[in-house]
């Protein structure tokens, strides 16, 4: 999910060393700059990167659309941003040495500047373990929003990072989970928790797969993943009366048509559970820490491609072709 409202103060501040900073300058062309690493200021803190994971809202950026300018501001839209603070301005807690999940959308770069407050701790616990927080927490904030209970059916459309995250949680909720993927990797790993993998390959066999096993009702809740326009008709049908749709992907390649007389006339609550409050991203990557911690996320798991800052052209296609086997992708530094 893109998040490029998350940016630090532009205001000049002092340098010291230089560092590397990517610039999509065109749609499909990085571009590396240098710049000067900046003072942080009074509530700031400076982190030097360990990695920033690749999100499917990049893509339109790097495919180009008319209404983006280039070339892109350094960094941009870098936003699954994790590293080890540098070092800190007057008034703040966190200290050099520690490791951070940011809120920041400059971070294809190696080092960034940003408050002190959307720094989220990563506990030595995890020292070793990659974390792009950003994603964990919308991960766990979606899950907090669909509102799954115990003895419901809940179909999640669209088994990539999120939805593979999404199926493990919602089984761990008690629900009898049918995962939806036209990817047959993914589908394999969503088997280990999944009480039904269904190929995405047929729209109206699907829906009477889904029918035969909700004796004609419908899934209580539906995740739609993928923010594309056939999953999310496909969605339409599958949900039962009162039930809540729950939009997870990100629509981001234009307008979509519903079918209004559908949804009006199963009841049904439509949720879009991109968050846009820092306080409840704050605290959706803290749940995810938590997650982590008890064993019952593991990032590894999710974290299939690791590149490094110079493949970062390299990555953006990869992630655009999302292959079998893909997952997410990371730049590691």
């Amino acid at each position: 999910m893109n998040k490029t409202e998350f940016t630090s103060s532009e205001l000049e501040t002092p340098v010291i060393d230089p560092y590397r900073a990517a610039v999509i300058s065109s749609p499909g062309s990085v571009e590396f700059v240098q710049k000067q690493i900046p003072q942080p200021r009074e509530g700031e803190v400076l982190v030097r990167l360990e990695g920033v994971g690749l999100c499917a809202s990049n893509i339109p950026v790097w495919e180009g659309r008319e209404w983006f300018n280039y070339p892109m501001e350094p960094g941009v839209p870098g936003h699954e941003g994790w590293g080890r603070v540098e070092e800190t301005g007057p008034g703040v807690e966190l200290t050099p040495g520690q490791r951070v999940a940011m809120l920041a959308g400059n971070v294809f770069a190696e080092y960034a500047t940003l408050p002190a407050e959307d720094c989220i701790l990563i506990p030595p616990a995890l020292e070793n373990v990659p974390f792009p927080g950003e994603p964990f927490g919308c991960m766990m904030n979606i899950l907090r929003r669909a509102d799954i209970q115990k003895g419901q059916t809940v179909a999640i459309i669209g088994l990539g990072f999120l939805g593979l995250g999404l199926v493990q949680l919602a089984k761990e909720k008690g629900a009898r989970v049918l995962a939806l993927s036209r990817r047959d990797s993914s589908l394999k790993l969503a088997g280990r928790y999944a009480d039904q993998c269904i190929k995405m390959n047929d729209h109206w066999q699907i829906i009477e797969v889904v029918r035969e096993l909700t004796a004609g009702n419908g899934c209580e809740r539906i995740i739609e993943c993928t923010g594309k326009q056939w999953p999310l008709d496909l969605a339409a049908e599958l949900i039962a009366d009162y039930g809540k749709l729950i939009i997870a992907g990100y629509h981001q390649d234009g307008l979509r048509k519903v079918n209004m007389q559908q949804w009006n006339w199963k009841a049904i609550d439509v949720i879009n559970a991109h968050e846009r409050d820092q306080k409840k991203y704050k605290e959706g990557i803290k749940a995810a820490i938590d997650s982590v911690n008890q064993g019952r996320l593991n990032p590894k798991d999710f974290l299939t491609h690791e590149f490094t800052f110079e493949q970062l052209e390299e990555a953006f296609e990869i992630l655009k072709k999302c292959p079998e086997g893909f997952i997410k992708g990371y730049v590691k530094f």
